[in-house]
């Protein structure tokens, strides 16, 4: 496997060959660039994991070139070097989507866990689904069955609110593009939007990732660092495949999304955020909780209102509007004219079963529109195992002589309605003033939909 390829981007030519030095005895590959005009040209030419960079350089500053990478490639980790009076910069770079920040001087070894932590963070976004690069609105839900009209309407129905959300689905069917679409659809779309994948953070790093820590709290914590939780107050906090978190960090985190306070690492200060909580995972977490790997009460914390992807070979209506979507994408991206597919074409992908989900379509799209020799992708350029795969026999997908999708939406949104409501009156103890002001709703409004959904006794008790 080809070694990662990080980019250090500093106007300190000294700092540039120390740190290309240390990540070269690492075994990554390293670029270098004196500012963020050169750092853009290198991102163009070179397939680039990780980013690290100054904050102050001439012509692009650390600022610019980050808000430029969020917007063509929010999927690249951008780690700040920052220098310590500089550091509540690089707590706003963090806000704005950089990965993590390190404070200069720092240790070799802190160096090398978060480039780490990066890499595999990287590794493991290429295989699901992130914001795509340039759209007019990267959050859209592109797609024509019925079910992700379903999944359309209900983001429109709980991004409002601030009920926690489980998305649930296999890699690269898009979980993190459906938290994103929550976000920006709530009213806290102009808050930080932060993400930690738990899979690629260290068993003994996941509590200090979370919640921070104190100057002095262990080896290498030369500076106070806030946490994730803290990063994210009032605003969305996307706990990505949140499975992988260690069983005993799960009841620190458990009481820290109920109480909504937490103490950092080596600290004694509580502190008090207002998050709200958007959870993401492709294992079976009941399974888990039957097995004793993950605790039944986070699960049921997590699972207020779950939102369920399925896969692509259970929806083909959306492949060819995917389709349709990558292939605008690339065109600009790329500076290509490819006006589409193959009649053929059209067929095989809709016959193929598509393990990797809506990934593995953008990522052979990509893939097939620099190869096109014409404005029509044909059979000669798909790859012969896609052709193979596409011609094997498959089961039919499950749902399909089910309910007709109207109903099933119709009974799916109500039954959604009366967790957000009966979920509202338990946090607010039973008061259905105050639960109805914190829906939106007048007081008679609720009453109508508690009678609708035989919730009286709690407005009795």
């Amino acid at each position: 496997m080809k070694p990662a390829k990080i980019l250090v981007v500093d106007d300190e030519l000294n700092m540039r060959l120390v740190l290309k030095a240390m990540l070269k005895k690492e075994g990554y590959e390293v670029a270098t660039a004196a500012d963020g005009q050169e750092a853009l040209r290198i991102l163009k030419e070179e397939k680039i994991a990780v980013v690290a960079t100054d904050l102050k350089m001439p012509r692009l500053d650390g600022m610019g070139l980050l808000h430029r990478i969020m917007q063509d490639d929010p999927s690249l980790p951008v780690i700040i070097l920052t220098a310590y009076g500089t550091v509540a910069n690089a707590v706003d770079a963090l806000k704005k989507g950089a990965f993590d920040y390190l404070t200069k001087p720092f240790e070799q070894d802190e160096l090398k866990t978060v480039i780490l932590k990066a890499v595999k963070t990287r590794q493991l976004g290429d295989r699901d689904l992130s914001a795509p690069a340039g759209d007019v609105d990267p959050y859209r839900i592109v797609g024509a069955s019925s079910r992700m009209t379903e999944i359309d309407e209900i983001i429109r129905k709980v991004s409002p609110t601030t009920t926690t959300v489980l998305i649930t689905g296999e890699t690269g069917t898009g979980k993190e593009l459906i938290a994103r679409a929550i976000h920006r659809n709530s009213s806290r779309r102009e808050q930080p939007f932060i993400k930690i994948n738990c899979a690629a953070i260290a068993e003994n790093l996941v509590e200090s990732e979370l919640f921070g820590y104190e100057k002095g709290a262990f080896t290498g914590a030369v500076t106070t660092k806030p946490g994730r939780f803290e990063l994210a107050h009032r605003g969305t906090l996307f706990l990505d495949e949140v499975g992988e978190i260690p069983r005993d960090m799960q009841a620190k985190l458990l009481q820290a999304i109920q109480d909504q306070n937490f103490e950092r690492v080596g600290g004694l200060k509580n502190i008090s955020v207002d998050v709200r909580l958007i959870a993401a995972t492709n294992r079976n977490l009941p399974q888990e909780v039957k097995e004793g790997k993950f605790r039944e009460d986070l699960f049921y914390r997590l699972n207020v209102f779950p939102i369920h992807i399925p896969p692509l070979r259970e929806r083909t209506e959306d492949i060819l509007p995917l389709t349709g979507h990558f292939l605008e994408k690339f065109n600009r991206k790329l500076k290509m004219q490819v006006e589409g597919l193959s009649p053929e074409v059209r067929d095989c992908l809709i016959a193929y079963p598509w393990p990797g989900n809506i990934r593995e379509l953008e990522h052979l799209l990509e893939r097939m529109i620099l190869m096109a020799d014409g404005p029509i992708i044909t059979m000669a350029i798909v790859p012969p195992e896609i052709v193979r795969d596409a011609n094997e026999p498959r089961p039919a997908a499950p749902g399909m002589t089910e309910t007709p999708g109207r109903d099933v939406l119709k009974s799916h949104m109500e039954e959604m309605e009366k967790q957000i409501i009966a979920r509202c009156l338990e946090e607010c103890d039973g008061n259905v003033t105050r639960a109805a002001e914190r829906l939106g709703l007048s007081r008679k409004g609720l009453q109508l939909k508690m009678i609708k959904h035989r919730l009286r006794k709690r407005e009795e008790g």
